[in-house]
């Protein structure tokens, strides 16, 4: 059976408990739909479960939203560790695990297997080809790619990309729900990096190889805000995003565009010092942790 041409969300499911699939729980709630977290572990349940809740309290302290609307969006959010269970229900699958395709491929082979035979089954990677993600799927036509930015909360903007076998009503499907969570669709096309990850990654891993020259990052980031405009500078970018992620978006692209997306020496160093970015307390700045 395929998504149906303008079917009516209702229960969203999401797997994986980090960064993004906590913030992409949390942006389902909030526009009303029924949300079941799935991981394999109760503590990262639970270390989800609190940031959503410090993540809408901040909300509240600003002013962007009211107590009543935090705690009904905490309410509509549930949690589990079986994957059986987040299927069962789902009208739509997010998969938010990490960036790696023999695992993101374990996961749609699951869903596969346990979701309802019309459920739109989606993934939030970053840089793999959505085509290469559902290769081993018999339902290539119901999988598609809503690649979420971080922070999901505060940007407004999501790519989606079909795969080759994408069908319309699956695409269409998801045009409406990302309306829904007031975000702003991109059309990419499914290459590696598609457009956000194919660019950014390149301006960070010229940024590294000023690094090596001898320029501060410091110095760097300040250029690109304040001489190019940029919110953000590409280490207080490559900081948030973490460093181990950003390299292996280079590794993908490289395999399919060649030696002009590596990443530098530096930037592999670093990662294999553990020297993440925010997540580990440390990355190009020292965020005293």
């Amino acid at each position: 059976m395929t998504a149906r041409e303008g079917m009516t969300l209702t229960h969203i499911g999401v797997v994986g408990a980090g960064q993004m699939g906590s913030g992409i729980a949390q942006v389902c709630a909030a526009a009303g739909f029924d949300v079941l977290v799935q991981y394999t572990t109760e503590a990262a349940l639970g270390r989800s479960r609190s940031a959503i809740a410090n993540s809408l309290q901040k909300l509240v302290a600003r002013g962007s939203v009211d107590q009543e609307k935090a705690s009904r969006t905490m309410a509509q959010i549930r949690y589990t560790s079986e994957i059986v269970a987040v299927c069962s229900e789902a009208d739509l699958i997010v998969e938010a695990v990490y960036e790696d395709l023999d695992l993101k491929r374990s996961v749609f082979a699951a869903l596969e297997k346990h979701a309802r035979a019309d459920a739109v089954l989606a993934s939030n990677t970053s840089a793999i080809p959505i085509t290469e993600i559902s290769s081993k799927l018999t339902c290539k036509d119901r999988v598609i790619g809503l690649h979420f930015m971080n922070p999901v909360v505060l940007m407004s903007g999501v790519e989606i990309i079909r795969g080759e076998m994408t069908s319309e009503a699956t695409f269409q499907t998801c045009l409406s729900f990302l309306h829904a969570l007031g975000k702003e669709p991109v059309v990419a096309v499914d290459y590696a990096g598609f457009i956000v990850t194919r660019l950014l990654d390149v301006l960070m891993n010229e940024a590294v190889s000023l690094v090596e020259e001898g320029t501060r990052p410091e110095e760097i980031d300040k250029a690109m805000e304040l001489c190019a405009g940029h919110p953000m500078g590409p280490f207080k970018l490559l900081d948030l995003v973490g460093a181990e992620i950003a390299m292996h978006g280079m590794e993908i692209m490289a395999r399919d565009f060649g030696d002009r997306y590596k990443a530098r020496p530096l930037l592999k160093r670093r990662v294999l010092a553990g020297l993440l970015g925010k997540k580990t307390g440390r990355g190009f700045y020292d965020y005293g942790t």
